[in-house]
């Protein structure tokens, strides 16, 4: 894709934007630092950044994004989210992640601006997934029978496996839980695409 031109504030923004990604500022502390006295400023500059292709916003969260066009680095900091109350209308994306780690490209099976972690919770989903395991996912909200889900239900975000019916079936994996039919605020926030162990990522 080719990138459009920056004007010296979008310069700022955007080196603003790489260096803070872990940590990313609010519209108030871009405004400040880029030296604006508005944060509406700072939208319009963001909405051009995106424009001309070099920015990539979680249209849920705004301080969720990906800087594009930087040199290859192999590496991708993605948003971790934990298992959550969302409310009858929430998303695990609305809120502010509880972490941001480092992962490889490699180890992405979809593109990094697609991408999220959740933190899973819980025993409902072994042998594949357990407690504390990172959970890598795309953003989509439309799942196949058999896939391996994020979705909140009943105002509570869980991960489970779809059955397709006149109304969703959501398994657990583990035996001793018995299937459910989805509540009336069911949705998909995500697909599972791959599993990272928590022995993996243990700094202990």
């Amino acid at each position: 894709m080719k990138h459009g031109k920056l004007n010296p504030v979008q310069t700022k923004i955007l080196k603003l934007l790489s260096q803070h990604i872990e940590d990313p500022l609010s519209y108030r502390g871009l405004a400040e630092t880029v030296g604006v006295s508005s944060t509406n400023t700072i939208s319009y500059h963001l909405q051009q950044l995106e424009r001309k292709g070099h920015l990539k916003r979680n249209p849920h969260n705004p301080r969720d994004y990906v800087v594009l066009g930087q040199p290859e680095t192999g590496i991708a900091f993605l948003n971790v989210y934990g298992l959550a109350h969302c409310g009858p209308r929430g998303s695990i994306l609305n809120g502010d992640p509880i972490d941001r780690i480092p992962i490889s490209t490699k180890m992405i099976p979809c593109s990094a601006t697609e991408a999220f972690l959740v933190r899973a919770k819980g025993d409902s989903m072994e042998p594949r997934i357990f407690d504390g395991d990172l959970v890598l996912c795309r953003k989509q909200h439309h799942a196949d029978t058999g896939e391996l889900i994020i979705c909140v239900n009943d105002g509570e975000t869980i991960i489970k496996k779809i059955k397709r019916e006149n109304r969703p079936l959501l398994i657990s994996l583990n035996p001793t839980y018995d299937p459910f039919v989805a509540s009336n605020d069911f949705r998909v926030e995500g697909v599972v695409r791959s599993i990272i162990s928590r022995a993996s990522t243990s700094h202990g």
